[in-house]
């Protein structure tokens, strides 16, 4: 993480899942989008009080306003730092984004992701999730209608398009 870096959106609850045949299951986490990189967070040491209230919060917020374009307060660049340590969790530059966009489904808004990960091609798709399933695993139930556009721009707008 670069020293310079600074917080543009705070989305939780996201629920992230390869696209492809025979992908497997998906996860939960945190989409948090800097001014230098994009990061699925999947590990944190965020205390789950914090996350369960923050969570509602958000939940309310998008189905008022529905941009994802916030940040959440409660967890800043060093909590960042401290996640970024867990190896399970994604770090993805923008210039290794290959396409992005969103799309609206009956269920939900999907925003998609085609990147370069350790010199192969993966593709993601991420959506915010309202309710949950705890047993016997945890799987979303409900999806919200968000609004991805900023989001997608403030990543196109970025890039450095290099031929």
């Amino acid at each position: 993480m670069e020293e310079e870096e600074k917080i543009q959106a705070h989305v939780l609850s996201v629920w992230k899942e390869s696209r492809g045949f025979f992908t497997g299951k998906g996860k939960e986490g945190m989409l948090i989008l800097t001014n230098k990189c994009l990061y699925f967070i999947s590990k944190t040491d965020a205390g789950i009080k914090w996350w369960g209230a923050i969570r509602t919060r958000q939940v309310v917020r998008l189905l008022q306003f529905k941009d994802v374009m916030i940040v959440e307060d409660g967890y800043g660049l060093e909590k960042l730092r401290t996640d970024l340590e867990n190896k399970k969790n994604q770090k993805i530059s923008f210039n290794n984004i290959l396409h992005i966009e969103a799309k609206e489904k009956t269920w939900g808004s999907v925003l998609f992701l085609d990147l370069i990960d350790d010199g192969d091609e993966k593709k993601f798709q991420f959506s915010v999730v309202q309710d949950w399933v705890k047993y016997p695993i945890s799987a979303p139930t409900k999806f919200l209608k968000v609004d991805w556009s900023g989001f997608v721009k403030y990543i196109k707008d970025k890039q450095i398009i290099t031929k």
